[in-house]
């Protein structure tokens, strides 16, 4: 690394030794160019809270934020690059401000400290990333319920212990995954309350002794409310990232099952689905394959996840207050937020390009698969359940696949989806309210 000066260095000019620097920034200013607009956008926030209590004045304020609109349109337009030449993101804005405005630029720090400034930029991005995952997930959960209207009437078996257990209807199967997605857009608006705190002007953990006006502050920003107490805020950080993963885990827990399913009914040996050419790859050596290999990605996406939770779980084994140690919360969690991202814009183009075999569907229905509705006949005719069982057991059911589903009307079953109830516990997301 060959940088430029530490924000910690004062005017000593104290070296440090290069690969014990690049040791401690780590990829930190790789990381901030996910962070950086956020980090500006907080920067100008904050120098109102310091225009308020008298810090700075009116016109020094505008010629800051003025000037930090310039970095942001030059970041966004690729003319200004986050390099080695800067420790990270925070102190590329005090140099730009610094280099352009002379004394001045060096006003903006007051108040606060690194660890609340990039306290604020994580949220806001996660703030903003949950958001726009919620939106991906609400897009995906409409994309499985249109296809699942397609298909109430197509049936194939369904499972228990990997073994055919009773008819079903692909409707049926599509429409646990898309209620399970509605309830997790709603665990992600959970989440964004959850964190929809600002923790700017907590400074390093212990408040600074200028009235900030926290409250105006957090209300620019767009957060709904202060977080209070400076260890707290500390403390939040890693705390607040696995809450996040955590979130997203369930979301991406349905596309690993999906997956997996996709990965089953795609062989030979079922031939329930395939995939437009679209979406698959061939072999590098067989000229016969035709692989899904973005499904078993997506399977895999998970697993991400979970060894990005798993490293702040370990990382957060820490008394209170900050540690550097939790500079290494930071990758995980862009990681898995954009990850999640990214495989969730993909899934509705995956799902248009589903093909069912119904015939195959319907030869995997066996005679045997409707004993259970062959004892439950006998109860309606006057056995106890018990008996009816003992009997099905040894019959052969004269009941048949398609009867066998339209006698399936309790809520939810495949003669009674439910289909429209998931399609206004959908709608009321716009609202926030609760599904049920």
């Amino acid at each position: 690394m060959t940088n430029k000066n530490y924000l910690w260095s004062g005017d000593d000019n104290q070296s440090i030794d290069a690969e014990l620097m690049d040791f401690m920034a780590g990829n930190d200013i790789k990381l901030d160019r996910y962070l950086f607009i956020y980090d500006i956008v907080a920067s100008q926030a904050h120098i109102g809270g310091l225009k308020t209590i008298g810090i700075l004045t009116s016109d020094e304020y505008k010629k800051l934020h003025d000037c930090m609109a310039v970095l942001k349109d030059l970041y966004q337009k690729g003319e200004f690059v986050l390099d080695n030449s800067y420790e990270d993101g925070h102190s590329a804005i005090e140099f730009y401000l610094t280099e352009k405005l002379g004394d001045l630029g060096k006003k903006a720090h007051t108040g606060r400290s690194r660890n609340d400034q990039v306290l604020t930029c994580s949220r806001l991005f996660q703030k903003d990333n949950l958001q726009h995952i919620q939106k991906l997930c609400k897009t995906l959960a409409q994309s499985v319920l249109n296809l699942a209207q397609q298909h109430t009437q197509t049936a194939m078996p369904g499972y228990t212990h990997l073994q055919r257990a009773m008819p079903n209807t692909v409707a049926s199967w599509l429409a646990g995954f898309a209620e399970s997605l509605i309830d997790d857009a709603y665990i992600l608006s959970s989440t964004i309350d959850y964190i929809d705190c600002s923790p700017l002007g907590t400074a390093a953990g212990f408040g600074v002794p200028l009235d900030l006006p926290r409250e105006q502050v957090a209300k620019e920003l767009g957060f709904a409310r202060v977080q209070i107490n400076p260890v707290y805020a500390q403390n939040s950080r890693g705390k607040f990232d696995l809450v996040v993963l955590q979130s997203l885990y369930q979301v991406m827990l349905n596309i690993r099952r999906f997956s997996w399913d996709l990965s089953l009914y795609m062989t030979a040996e079922f031939g329930f689905v395939s995939l437009n050419k679209s979406h698959t790859t061939g072999s590098s050596i067989m000229p016969n394959k035709s692989n899904p290999d973005v499904v078993e990605l997506m399977r895999a996406s998970l697993s991400v996840l979970e060894g990005a939770m798993a490293q702040i779980q370990a990382l957060i084994s820490l008394p209170s207050g900050y540690q550097r140690d939790l500079q290494m919360s930071k990758e995980p969690m862009i990681k898995g937020v954009l990850l999640t991202k990214q495989v969730l814009k993909l899934m509705p183009g995956l799902i248009k390009a589903l093909n069912f075999n119904k015939e195959k569907m319907q030869q995997a229905i066996s005679p045997d698969m409707m004993a259970t509705d062959q004892a439950l006949a006998h109860v309606k005719a006057g056995t106890s359940f018990r008996d009816a069982y003992g009997q099905a057991k040894t019959e052969v059911s004269q009941i048949t696949a398609q009867e066998s589903l339209n006698n399936r009307i309790s809520l939810g079953g495949a003669a009674n989806l439910g289909l429209d109830v998931l399609q206004k516990r959908l709608r009321k997301l716009d609202k926030r309210l609760l599904p049920y």
